[in-house]
């Protein structure tokens, strides 16, 4: 019996994104399906390396782009997961969250949308009253660009507005929701839809808000949290007791998003407005994120992986057909030509 076709799978990632995602447990079980994981050396031309059935990344900068585009018209047939162009997009909280506002859905028993939010230029728009007049307080601080850096992270919840005049642009100021503290982290990878609910910051009553101080740190805000055991309990007790939006509604939203962003390997954070308790706001959305923090990661990205490779050895297929026919339909005419040429020369 031969042995059947294997399939490799070249993988560009951060040493800290391989270290969190390239578990052996996603690597064996790939293998036991006919999938290699194979390491991209992001030292040596991509070209000169491979060859590789699908090529998945998560890599920044203008040579890696270059590189891709180079492979890409090498290997037109040879699926890279996802264009950079695309992930680009991910990279500035501003138009990260605008394709949610563009997407049409149905909304009938679940509505959702963002927060409402301005992006900050200039220090002198922070001092400004008038500027900021149109936001409530608290708002959440987050830097403009989201690069996955550790200064990307760096946020904070902004009680007044003389808790603006520390922070340093460019920036968005988006207005905190309250949300009982719960968080659903939705992963998508490809067709397929994954919701988990997690801890988030807590609520900020009308009572704590004239009382706090003018900004804090998330981190900040965490152990405050948790020096009041009381109310971390409580906000625990809320995360477990909280049920999940319904699975049809972010599947929606998920392809919306896919479809719009044309990407295939994403995240997005969702909350349910605590005031209405049917209304969702989409706060973020991150690409290849930490997937190994799923449930059973390991069987939906090799699930995935099999669907990429096998996808493209059916169109490698037709690809061929098709070039099979066009060849010899050139050697036909070849053929017929060569006749008639054959046939005047003898007359």
């Amino acid at each position: 019996m031969a042995e059947s076709r294997r399939f490799s799978i070249g993988y560009a990632l951060a040493p800290k994104k391989i270290q969190s995602f390239i578990q052996p447990s996603l690597v064996n079980l790939a293998r036991e399906r006919g999938v290699d994981l194979v390491p991209i050396d992001t030292n040596r031309p991509l070209s000169a390396q491979g060859p590789f059935d699908c090529v998945i990344h998560k890599i920044c900068g203008e040579d890696w782009r270059e590189q891709l585009k180079e492979y890409a018209e090498n290997n037109p047939f040879v699926p890279i997961i996802d264009h950079p162009d695309a992930i680009e997009r991910l990279h500035n909280r501003i138009s990260m969250l605008q394709v949610v506002s563009e997407l049409e859905i149905p909304q009938e028993k679940e509505t959702f949308g963002i927060p409402s939010q301005i992006v900050v230029y200039d220090s002198m728009f922070l001092s400004d009253s008038r500027a900021v007049a149109a936001l409530r307080f608290p708002v959440i601080a987050k830097p403009l660009v989201a690069d996955g850096s550790a200064k990307s992270h760096k946020m904070s919840l902004v009680y007044h507005r003389d808790g603006l005049l520390k922070l340093k642009p460019p920036l968005v100021l988006q207005e905190f929701v309250n949300h009982g503290g719960v968080i659903f982290k939705v992963y998508v990878v490809g067709d397929y839809v994954k919701c988990v609910k997690r801890k988030s910051l807590p609520d900020v009553s009308l009572e704590k808000l004239d009382g706090a101080e003018g900004s804090l740190s998330f981190s900040q805000v965490s152990n405050m949290t948790a020096q009041d055991r009381t109310q971390e309990e409580y906000y625990e007790s809320m995360r477990l007791e909280a049920e999940l939006p319904p699975l049809s509604f972010l599947t929606d939203i998920a392809r919306g998003l896919r479809r719009a962003m044309r990407l295939n390997l994403f995240n997005f954070d969702v909350i349910r407005d605590s005031n209405s308790g049917n209304h969702y706001f989409v706060i973020d959305i991150n690409y290849f994120p930490g997937y190994a923090k799923m449930p059973a990661y390991e069987t939906i990205l090799t699930d995935f992986f099999c669907k990429i490779v096998h996808k493209k050895t059916r169109e490698d297929d037709v690809n061929v057909a098709v070039s099979d026919d066009a060849n010899e339909a050139k050697l036909r005419r070849s053929n017929h030509f060569g006749g008639t040429e054959v046939i005047g020369s003898n007359g």
